[in-house]
């Protein structure tokens, strides 16, 4: 690490102390992950820090969630783990087909959090390399309009755009960063709320 990110580290743990919470069970890995996203901006990346806490405390609460609090979108068989591409990616299979506008949209975020919480963990070799990231592999064949879902696509990566997610069988915190999307079988339908989705999230970002 350069002289100036430990600088910029050590001045963002002092803010997060400031601001009342701590940094003592992450590492300089993870505060750089908030600096990177802030412009290396160490009192905005405490704040935005302190705020991943807060939201994760409230709604992880258990430090994470269990298969019975997502059972139903479970049970819809929609999206696949598969095994590590050979770059050691996570590779997940996305089926739209088998995917429908949630009832209950408490439950599709939690579910959101539960897959990406197990597929870093899945890949996950003792330590953090700092490059933590997965391929989505979006097959659209067979979708037709019942399973187009803006709200659905936008709460997905507002997700993704998440900067550090923990998972209780590992002690830091890690990043999950999409390297890859493809797509198959595009709908032009999809790829407008795909644009759409990221014009917001840049939008929300900022």
């Amino acid at each position: 690490m350069e002289n100036s990110q430990e600088i910029a580290v050590t001045q963002m743990r002092k803010s997060v102390e400031k601001l009342g919470s701590s940094t003592e069970s992450y590492g300089c890995t993870t505060l750089m992950r908030f600096l990177i996203a802030r412009s290396m901006d160490p009192e905005k990346a405490a704040k935005m820090f302190v705020q991943w806490q807060k939201w994760r405390a409230a709604f992880v609460p258990n430090g994470f969630i269990s298969d019975s609090e997502v059972q139903d979108e479970l049970e819809a068989r929609k999206i696949y783990l598969q095994s590590s591409t050979k770059e050691g990616y996570p590779l997940l299979i996305i089926k739209a087909s088998k995917h429908f506008p949630a009832k209950d949209h408490l439950q599709f975020k939690k579910f959101v959090v539960h897959l990406l919480d197990k597929t870093i963990a899945s890949s996950f070799r003792g330590r953090e390399i700092g490059n933590e990231k997965l391929i989505g592999i979006l097959d659209l064949q067979q979708i037709t309009y019942r399973n187009v879902d803006a709200r659905g696509l936008i709460t997905g990566f507002q997700f993704l755009q998440v900067t550090a997610l923990f998972s209780t069988s590992l002690t830091p915190a890690h990043s999950v960063g999409l390297n890859k999307y493809k797509l198959r079988n595009i709908i032009f339908i999809y790829i407008l709320l795909f644009r759409l989705s990221c014009k917001f999230l840049k939008i929300f970002d900022e």
